[in-house]
């Protein structure tokens, strides 16, 4: 009957692991929340890449088939016709050009976890300690006897 006793530190150990492997290991539930956190953020992003596409899109079929807007966009970057002469001023600058956006770079970070190596350690420290103190009782126990 005394070996159970200390088989009960066995089982600590291995329902620690568990636990934590369960919980913060590498494919735990922890990592995996992160995981679903960072899918969603990139579902933002995609979104945000079809909604600057569809802008450029038109863009793109205004210039090709509007000729006002093609005599405005060739405006805003100095271009005129052949009989125009232009002023520059200076000290004003230049003329307010549109920036051509292609999205924004999003880096997916790896999830946090704890590393294998140190869930081990921890289970067999709550192993060893659950074996301690069931010796100390069964010290205790003699002594009292």
């Amino acid at each position: 009957m005394k070996i159970f006793k200390y088989l009960i530190a066995f089982w600590t150990s291995i329902a620690v692991y568990t636990v934590f492997t369960f919980f913060y290991g590498q494919g735990g539930l922890s990592a995996y929340n992160q995981l679903l956190s960072e899918r969603e953020q990139q579902v933002i992003n995609i979104k945000d890449l079809w909604a600057l596409n569809e802008e450029l899109e038109k863009t793109k079929n205004n210039l090709l088939y509007d000729y006002d807007t093609l005599l405005v966009y060739a405006r805003q970057m100095g271009y005129g016709y052949e009989d125009e002469k232009f002023v520059r001023i200076v000290g004003l600058g230049n003329t307010i050009s549109v920036p051509a956006v292609a999205g924004k770079v999003y880096k997916i970070k790896n999830p946090d976890f704890i590393p294998d190596k140190n869930i081990k350690i921890t289970a067999l420290c709550a192993g060893l300690l659950v074996f301690a103190f069931m010796l100390m009782l069964e010290i205790i126990e003699t002594r009292t006897r």
